[in-house]
């Protein structure tokens, strides 16, 4: 019997601590890397050649707020080194590969519009593997055409204020609430 996702959804809720709130983000990427090995079907339906291009919002949980996207690209993307604000993410890759790089910030963060960051890890995650990275973790993802993978998400990150970081100027920019917003977002069929 296949791990379905609405098992996947309830696990994911049942992550969260009931006295602080706070979400076991390492749960619910163990779960997620079962939900990717275990339920061919969903990775199809969601990811697959019939599901279109674009990120499509899978499950929105409404008393911890947390969100599962799937994100399905026809062309390849580099990203900047970014952080997701207070909020978590974790991605599991459901088609290609996506290669991430990880950052830690150098600087005392007293300079408005100043950051120093510093690579500290690179890994490549092949289909079936997960990802995560905890509120304000600096990260960068790069994906090649036709790359699909499951976000699952601690808030909406389109209503975030996140950063984003220049490594050639040392900057760092404030990514206001509702600028990450992608038209190419839509709700997905149930």
């Amino acid at each position: 019997m296949s791990y379905e996702f609405d098992t996947f959804c309830n696990d994911c809720k049942e992550s969260y601590d009931q006295n602080s709130g706070k979400a076991d983000i390492e749960a619910i990427r163990q779960k997620l890397e079962r939900l990717l090995g275990e339920n061919p079907e969903f990775i199809e339906k969601t990811c697959g050649p019939d599901a279109g291009y674009g990120v499509s919002e899978l499950y929105k949980d409404e008393d911890t707020g947390f969100i599962i996207y799937a994100h399905k690209f026809k062309e390849g993307r580099k990203s900047p080194p970014h952080d997701h604000g207070a909020s978590w993410a974790v991605y599991g890759q459901a088609k290609k590969f996506t290669d991430m790089t990880e950052y830690r910030r150098l600087d005392d963060k007293s300079k408005a519009g100043y950051a120093e960051i510093q690579e500290t890890r690179k890994y490549r995650l092949e289909v079936g593997m997960v990802g995560k990275f905890g509120p304000h973790d600096i990260h960068q993802i790069h994906f090649e055409d036709e790359a699909r993978f499951i976000r699952v998400t601690g808030s909406d990150l389109f209503k975030e204020d996140t950063l984003t970081y220049d490594l050639v100027n040392n900057s760092v920019n404030i990514i206001g609430t509702g600028s990450a917003a992608d038209n190419s977002r839509s709700s997905a069929d149930s």
